[in-house]
């Protein structure tokens, strides 16, 4: 079994939409996939990411079809917010994060563990989205988005990455600023970069690569 965790360097960048992609991508590979969103905010009644996520696995494997969304969680809070700020009565412990993405890899090849916000928001006061990943010892993709400043984000998320030695790869999620990215941004990334690629090309490589 493989763990790859997607984050990202802020929330509303594209993580689920990415998951979304990498499963059926998985899954035309002949390979098991599974999904995990260890803590999602926001939520009122049925957590909406991991809903989505569930029902795209379900179509693939049969091991999660008995699971409901809340099974693929570990944390779910109403607040839309840090899952420490979230978190209002201290109730997350990271043993039992791990328990959970321990307990749903062994129904999978490739478990997809979803991050909530970037990099550093914080789970706990202590402990970060970053040092999840790096206890997980995960492949990490990291989605960066296409809008005016990603530059100075992505750079950023790199090097918190590469601080840490993570194994990741990264990839650009072109929604915002679309046309605009061309001029504005795809010209530093094909100088500074010796590759890089978007989420609506270059997927199948990086599946095979896994």
């Amino acid at each position: 079994m493989k763990l790859l965790f997607v984050t990202a360097t802020n929330t509303d960048i594209g993580k689920t939409f990415a998951s979304l992609k990498l499963i059926e991508n998985i899954a035309e590979h002949k390979l098991r996939v599974g999904v995990c969103k260890p803590i999602e905010t926001g939520v009122k009644g049925v957590p909406i990411d991991a809903k989505r996520l569930l029902d795209k696995v379900q179509i693939y494997n049969n091991s999660f079809k008995s699971l409901s969304p809340k099974d693929i969680t570990a944390y779910t809070f109403l607040l839309p917010s840090a899952p420490f700020c979230a978190d209002i009565n201290q109730e997350i412990k990271i043993e039992n994060i791990k328990r959970k993405i321990e307990e749903l890899s062994k129904l999978c090849d490739i478990l997809i563990v979803e991050g909530a916000g970037g990099l550093f928001v914080p789970i706990t006061r202590d402990y970060m989205m970053i040092d999840l990943i790096k206890e997980l010892k995960a492949k990490t993709l990291l989605v960066t988005p296409s809008k005016l400043g990603c530059i100075n984000d992505t750079l950023l998320s790199i090097e918190a990455l590469k601080s840490r030695e993570i194994d990741f790869d990264w990839c650009v999620n072109l929604y915002q600023d679309r046309e605009e990215f061309n001029v504005v941004t795809k010209p530093f990334y094909d100088a500074y970069f010796d590759t890089w690629w978007s989420l609506d090309r270059s997927l199948d490589s990086f599946i095979k690569k896994l």
